[in-house]
């Protein structure tokens, strides 16, 4: 890895856990917090938000050697709402919480696919690879096999397609001669006929490197003379095209795609917590800092003044500490 990539990591990093780790003393804190009659938020919160989520597993170890409790658990009965949904998620080993959200997005009656889409579409190979083997040891099924059964038409090719993580990048380099003749194809499959090829534009999207897309949405700009995104919203409509206006978003801007997940989780009446909570926690340990500077780019406002506007309380506190400073 360049030297510089790992300081970009790094400086993109918002929780970075505990210089001088100890999880015994930890434990304690946190069993004292929930023992007896009411329950110490503050310190759950000082607590967890302040560990890696390397540091939270051995505090859960610590907890249940100690005390003979599960932590997760102990946490549930003390907590509640929204709150207790994101400390529950930030106990969680990233791959295994990312599975968990998979899982939860298909199981009982509907599917939300916005859910499906977002971490699908957003993943590396490696990250994705993970995920689908910590879903398996948790919930013994296959999640390509769950996706088929819960999704149908393109959408469900779409889905499965990305899950195959075919799009990393694997050398940078582009070939010319392909990128334009990706974008004549997406050109033919779409405005350029009366109806649309979506195979075409699955496979496309789903297959190539980001910096080889990078290439084609400019080539297919001077062919249509409309960008790769106008295209999709006229040929496509509700999930599939939620899904294709994803890997776009993702191929040109991760940060700006994970900083306007946050932003409409929180604007307008009533907050999408669920968007809310497992983008903060899932980016904070990677590229939560980046994601701030381009939300603030975008929105001319902070991350975290968005956040005070629209939480309250010890889910609001919870969730600032998370953030961090934002400048």
């Amino acid at each position: 890895m360049a030297w510089w990539k790992a300081w970009v990591e790094q400086e993109g990093v918002s929780v970075k856990g505990s210089p001088h780790f100890n999880p015994d003393p930890d434990a304690e804190t946190l069993y004292k917090a929930m023992k007896g009659l009411g329950t110490d938020e503050q310190a759950i919160i000082d607590m967890l938000t302040k560990r890696s989520n390397a540091q939270r597993q051995q505090i859960a170890s610590s907890f249940k050697a100690q005390f003979g409790k599960d932590l997760i658990e102990t946490l549930k009965s003390e907590l509640s709402g929204k709150f207790e949904r994101l400390i529950i998620a930030l106990m969680y080993p990233p791959y295994r919480y990312e599975a968990k959200e998979l899982y939860d997005a298909m199981k009982g009656i509907g599917t939300k696919e916005g859910v499906i889409i977002e971490i699908l579409a957003s993943r590396t190979k490696n990250q994705l690879r993970e995920i689908m083997k910590a879903y398996e040891e948790d919930y013994g099924s296959n999640l390509e096999e769950d996706i088929k059964a819960d999704t149908s038409g393109y959408l469900e090719r779409i889905l499965v397609c990305l899950l195959q993580g075919s799009r990393d990048d694997l050398g940078g380099y582009v070939d010319p001669g392909l990128a334009l003749q990706d974008a004549q194809d997406l050109y033919a499959a779409g405005e350029k006929i009366c109806g649309t090829d979506e195979m075409k534009f699955i496979t496309i999207l789903c297959t190539r490197s980001a910096t080889h897309l990078m290439r084609v949405f400019e080539e297919y700009e001077k062919i249509a003379n409309k960008s790769i995104e106008d295209s999709i919203k006229s040929e496509t409509h509700g999930s599939l095209e939620e899904a294709m206006l994803t890997v776009v978003k993702c191929t040109r801007n991760l940060h700006s795609y994970f900083a306007e997940r946050l932003y409409y989780a929180m604007k307008g009446a009533g907050t999408l917590d669920g968007t809310l909570i497992r983008n903060i926690v899932s980016r904070s340990e990677i590229d939560l800092n980046l994601i701030k500077n381009q939300f603030k780019k975008m929105y001319g406002k902070t991350l975290s003044s968005m956040i005070m506007e629209d939480t309250s309380g010890d889910y609001k506190n919870a969730l600032l500490n998370l953030v961090g400073t934002d400048l």
